[in-house]
């Protein structure tokens, strides 16, 4: 995949860049030894939630897909289907519906929500998460497969 420009901030233009997540990994998670680190955090996330049967969208936002060098961890949001039961996942996987869990554990900072609750529906639910804590916005990521 070749992926645009960063802008003067670091960010990915505003806009969901869709990409597989090996493609996403080779880009973000190579450069230095913290981002290898969350490249297989990410990776592991990403196949956690796959094993559920239920992942509907993938996103990942924050300093993990921009030029920062040294990101602290991975922002995450997860869109399950309306099929899915939190209680009902089972093993390591249950630990990437838990926020502090996952912060605690798995280095990621992970949102989640069904399909049906997004009000406004699925693409604005995904296009919320490109809304910096300042009120800009910045690119994100959406994992289409592996």
């Amino acid at each position: 995949m070749l992926w645009p420009e960063f802008d003067v901030n670091g960010d990915l233009p505003v806009g969901v860049h869709a990409a597989a997540l090996n493609e996403v990994i080779a880009t973000f998670g190579t450069h230095t030894p913290q981002r290898r680190i969350i490249g297989r955090r990410l990776d592991r996330i990403y196949r956690l939630a796959l094993s559920t049967g239920h992942l509907f969208r993938f996103v990942i936002f924050g300093s993990f897909v921009t030029s920062k060098p040294e990101p602290a961890d991975v922002d995450i949001f997860l869109m399950m289907d309306d099929g899915f039961e939190v209680g009902e996942v089972t093993g390591e996987a249950g630990v990437i519906f838990d926020h502090m869990a996952a912060q605690n554990y798995e280095g990621a900072s992970i949102f989640w929500i069904r399909r049906l609750a997004a009000i406004d529906g699925h693409e604005e639910a995904v296009k919320y998460w490109q809304i910096k804590r300042d009120g800009t916005q910045r690119g994100i990521v959406e994992v289409t497969g592996l």
